[in-house]
């Protein structure tokens, strides 16, 4: 792959079964761009996202995100995210709960 993108994926798919939640994504992101994922609930956007972080493994096909392998220490320690609703305290922001949770790390 290009490292010259800051996110990359080849073939990146996902399956639960028979159902596939991601079905060989190509996506090339390079450095400045802005990129969104839109679509209705059950297209697969929070899978990659999340096989993207290295949360979840793909099925088959790979990906690169900032030169680095989704989920290895080198990749997280440039990414920041936080999927969904936030898991702590949902009546905060996305900021409050990283501001509460750095607190609490001392």
């Amino acid at each position: 792959m290009n490292h010259a993108f800051v996110i990359e994926t080849d073939q990146l798919t996902r399956r639960y079964g028979d159902i596939a939640a991601v079905d060989h994504l190509d996506l090339r992101v390079r450095r400045g761009e802005v990129y969104g994922f839109l679509g209705p609930n059950g297209v697969g956007k929070t899978t990659t996202l999340r096989m993207l972080l290295g949360l979840i493994k793909p099925t088959s096909g790979a990906a690169v995100v900032l030169g680095e392998a989704p989920g290895t220490a080198e990749s997280l320690a440039k990414t920041g995210a936080m999927i969904e609703t936030p898991a702590f305290y949902p009546h905060l922001s996305g900021r409050n709960n990283l501001w509460m949770l750095a607190k609490y790390a001392g």
